[in-house]
Parts: C-alpha cells; sequence; structure tokens
C-alpha cells in the first residue's frame, strides 16, 4: 500500500499539503515484467488522472528500483481544491532501496517513507519479486530495515536461595515518571546543486495532547532533511523515523522592498502509525510570523521557543540557529537574537522595578494630599 503528502500552492500564494490516497479501483496497464534485456515496470493509475510507476532493473544476482515516477493532477479538485497551478504535474524520484538477491522476495510490513522536492511517499504492507524465474514466487525473503527485529538487552541470570524463608515485604513505592529530558540539538541543510541553501541547528520536542499529553523528542541520529530552496519561499521537512514528520515553510516580507525580511510562515506536524503508514495526527499553522530576521543574517534563539501549531500540538525548540535563505560558503551568516538571547532582557525586571517605585511614590504623595485637604475641610472659622 501508499499514500502521497503533496505540498502544493494555493491561489493565495500559501503553501498547503494534501494527501493524495491510491484508491481502490486503480489500474495496471502498461506494467511489464521485462527480461534479461528489458527493465521490470510497475506502473499504476489511481484517482482523477493520478498516476505512479517504478522501473525496476537487473544483473547477473541482484535486481534493485531505479527510479520512480509521480503524476498528480492538481485539476482534481478533491484533493487540489484551490491550487494555483492547474494539470498534471510529474515527479521523479531515485528509489534509495539496495539491491536484492534474484529469486527473492522483498517485504516491509512497516512503514517506510521517501521524499523528494515537495512529494512525500508513505508505503507499507509491500511484497515484490521483480524477473520471477520459472513463474513460481520464491519462497526466500529479505527484509527491509523497518522490519528487522532489534536486539534486546541481555538479562544477567539470577540465582534464588531456596533455604531462605520468605519474608514479608512492604509493596514497593510507585516510581514517579521519569520527567523527558531536552531533545539534542540536529544539525540540518539542503542543497541546490552543489551549493547549501539552507542551515538549520536545533534541538526539537512535541507537544501532542490527544487521549493523553505525550512529549516526543525529534532524535537528530535518525532524522532525514530533504525540502526546497527558493527566492522568497524555503520549505525545510524533517523526518525522523518514518513516524514523525514536520515541515517548517519561510518566506520573505516585502519581496519588492529594498530592505526585506525573511519570517517563519508556517509548521505542518504529521505522527504516522509505524506499522501501517497511516496518519494517526496531522496539525498545520499557516498564519505564522515568527523568527523574523534580516535577508541574508540568520536567526538564533538558544532559549525555548513555543511555536502554536492547533489546540492539540505544539513544537517547542531549543539552541536554534537557521537561515533559509542566501547561504554563502556552507557558513551561518551573522545572526539576529531573539529577545530572550539579548543581553539587554536583564532590563525588563529593572524596568519593571522602576515602574512599581514611582506607582508607589504617586500613591503616597496622593496619600499626603488626600489627608491636608481633609484637615483643612475641618477647621474651626
Amino acid at each position: 500500500m501508499m499514500r502521497f503528502l503533496i505540498t502544493y500552492e494555493s491561489n493565495n500564494g500559501d503553501y498547503k499539503t494534501t494527501t493524495l490516497n491510491l484508491s481502490s479501483s486503480a489500474t495496471h496497464n502498461g506494467s511489464v515484467c521485462g527480461n534479461d534485456t528489458q527493465a521490470a515496470l510497475v506502473a499504476v493509475q489511481f484517482g482523477e488522472g493520478h498516476s505512479w510507476s517504478i522501473n525496476i532493473t537487473k544483473n547477473n544476482e541482484t535486481y534493485q528500483g531505479d527510479f520512480m515516477t509521480l503524476t498528480y493532477n492538481t485539476n482534481d479538485t478533491a484533493v487540489f481544491p484551490d491550487a494555483k497551478r492547474k494539470g498534471p504535474v510529474t515527479i521523479f524520484i531515485k528509489d534509495p532501496a539496495g539491491p536484492v538477491q534474484l529469486n527473492t522476495v522483498f517485504v516491509c510490513h512497516n512503514s517506510f517513507v521517501i521524499e523528494a522536492e515537495n512529494i512525500t511517499q508513505i508505503f507499507w504492507n509491500v511484497t515484490v519479486q521483480a524477473f520471477v524465474q520459472n513463474g513460481t514466487v520464491s519462497k526466500k525473503e529479505t527484509r527491509c530495515p523497518a522490519d528487522r527485529p532489534t536486539s534486546a538487552p541481555t538479562v544477567p541470570p539470577t540465582s534464588a536461595n531456596a533455604t531462605t524463608a520468605p519474608t514479608t515485604a512492604a509493596p514497593p513505592a510507585p516510581t514517579p515518571p521519569k520527567p523527558v529530558e531536552n531533545p539534542d540539538t540536529g544539525n540540518y541543510s539542503l542543497k541546490s546543486g552543489n551549493k547549501t541553501c539552507f542551515l538549520a541547528t536545533v534541538g526539537l520536542q512535541l507537544n501532542v495532547s490527544q487521549d493523553k499529553p505525550l512529549l516526543i523528542n525529534i532524535n537528530p541520529k535518525t532524522t532525514v532533511a530533504d525540502g526546497v530552496c527558493g527566492n522568497t519561499t524555503a520549505t525545510l521537512k524533517l523526518n525522523d523515523g518514518n513516524s514523525t514528520l514536520i515541515g517548517f515553510t519561510f518566506a520573505v516580507k516585502n519581496a519588492s522592498a529594498s530592505v526585506q525580511k525573511f519570517y517563519l510562515r508556517e509548521v505542518n506536524v504529521t505522527l504516522l502509525n509505524h506499522l501501517n503508514g497511516s496518519v494517526i495526527s496531522s496539525a498545520d499553522n499557516n498564519n505564522l510570523s515568527k523568527w523574523d530576521a534580516f535577508l541574508g543574517s540568520s536567526y538564533m534563539c538558544r532559549k525555548e521557543q513555543t511555536l502554536q501549531i492547533n489546540e492539540n500540538v505544539q513544537v517547542h525548540t531549543f539552541n536554534l540557529w537557521i537561515q533559509p535563505f542566501l547561504v554563502e560558503a556552507n557558513k551561518f551568516a551573522t545572526a539576529e537574537e531573539c529577545l530572550a538571547d539579548s543581553d539587554l532582557n536583564f532590563l525588563i525586571p529593572i524596568a519593571v522595578g522602576v515602574a512599581l517605585g514611582f506607582l508607589i511614590i504617586l500613591v503616597f504623595i496622593s496619600y499626603i494630599i488626600g489627608r491636608r485637604k481633609s484637615r483643612t475641610g475641618y477647621q474651626s472659622v
């Protein structure tokens, strides 16, 4: 099974993410089995003018996916109700999976994600054998990394003393829940050709409130960065272990002005069921105005910040340093710091204290004046 998350530009210039599902009426016209001289092709047509295919090649010992092709039709108003661009859009994606031995079935029950440009492909319950020999499906299998079991920690054996008389012990006190630590900081970047066009350093934590509050730390070691750079908009998409997808979209304010600033315009969060790829939770806020800085500089905020995506989802950031435009020499430009990091931040409590002092003095003066007027009113004639 598969589904697609597609980011598209709407009529008012905003970018939205929609879900394209494989319909039950899908057809497979044009699929070929392939041979020693011709590649195999799996082609699927579904919905209102959408199609997907994968080209599979082989050598003497293995077969391997070469590239995928997705064509989605923005004239399908049920999926793209307000798309600015109309008509079919075709995306080519290199298959990142490794080679599979001939006469072996590739199996992947758990979900896995492949991203390219503005597309996120989600697959689960996949079973494939290309170049079947003698018309018989092999009994040998190779599993995807998501299906491979993780080794459990070894528990050292313990011995019990059979001669020890049983004792009555008080029930153990309940263990308080371990607090969630701050997330590790990750370094992410995007390239346009051979040039780095987007830099980000940040620790990310999700706060999801559904049946019960849940804090999720994004692990930089298992997170893959993808996205799109542009002159006036740029998007960074982070995929943590095929289960958590976070997208940050930046835009340029007053693109025609002589002095321009960029800002964070949209954040979308998708939580996936690791077993079947279904969407557990999806949230989007495309009306943000955060993290603004002059174009050509970077934005920094070491202190924790909170982005409210909707009533159930928050994104917490730590040690943030980001530059979505005009990156030079693979380095951050001079940073504009947030107020929380500013050296002037200590002036806020001082200013509040001074204001309260003036207020107390005014109240005291008013009290003295009021008492004098009161005494004057009771003087004898």
